[in-house]
């Protein structure tokens, strides 16, 4: 789900202002911290003591991209117990790119980052037919990792074999890289929404992939 639209009314020749509306996944297996990252993301928020996401919840970040550009966010933190159920495809639909998150203290959550990965890339695509740039998130580095834990070099390896745009070591609780993987996934945004198909409304909005948010979507959070 995305939209933009510019200052109705201006005169030829002056910039108009775009305004886009993307929607983010925010997925991985149960409490690897993604309600942590979001909720450090778009409230600079932390604590421990956060409950399990039951099905789905979700926040909006605005960002004020540049003097020309402003971006909302709306990120999806999808719980970790729905795995790869059929919800997923409707929790999925619209997104535009998303984050896939692992916990480096456990590496049983890493040994499931493909198939979430693939999930992915079987259930939402861009309007090309490609699949959605998605950012892989080590979260808790400011913990000790797990042996099996992989070396950046094997990092870098893993997310090309298995169609990552990047990966970033990230700490919710000490705000470790937080902004700079959304910086990081938004450029990877704003470069597909250049090919984005786009009709102009009546009142001069520009809507992206503007089908309606299904209602069953917005399901409840502890």
């Amino acid at each position: 789900m995305a939209g933009v639209s510019g200052e109705p009314g201006g005169s030829p020749g002056v910039s108009e202002r775009r305004e886009y509306l993307f929607k983010v996944l925010v997925i991985g297996e149960l409490g690897v911290g993604k309600t942590s990252i979001i909720k450090r993301y778009v409230h600079q928020l932390f604590s421990q003591h956060y409950r399990a996401t039951i099905g789905v919840d979700f926040a909006l970040k605005v960002i004020n991209w540049d003097n020309k550009t402003l971006v909302r966010l709306q990120l999806w933190d999808i719980a970790g117990q729905e795995r790869f159920g059929n919800m997923t495809r409707v929790y999925y639909k619209e997104a535009v790119a998303a984050f896939v998150v692992f916990d480096v203290t456990r590496g049983s959550t890493f040994e499931a980052i493909a198939k979430w990965k693939t999930d992915l890339d079987s259930k939402v695509f861009l309007p090309n037919g490609g699949p959605i740039p998605a950012v892989l998130l080590a979260n808790k580095c400011d913990q000790k990792k797990e042996n099996n834990i992989q070396s950046p070099s094997h990092m870098d390896h893993f997310c090309k074999e298995n169609g990552f745009a990047g990966w970033f070591e990230t700490s919710a609780k000490d705000n470790v890289n937080i902004d700079e993987a959304a910086r990081f996934l938004v450029e990877n945004i704003l470069t597909n929404s250049k090919n984005f198909p786009a009709e102009e409304n009546n009142d001069g909005t520009i809507e992206i992939n503007s089908e309606a948010m299904p209602a069953e979507s917005k399901s409840q959070c502890c």
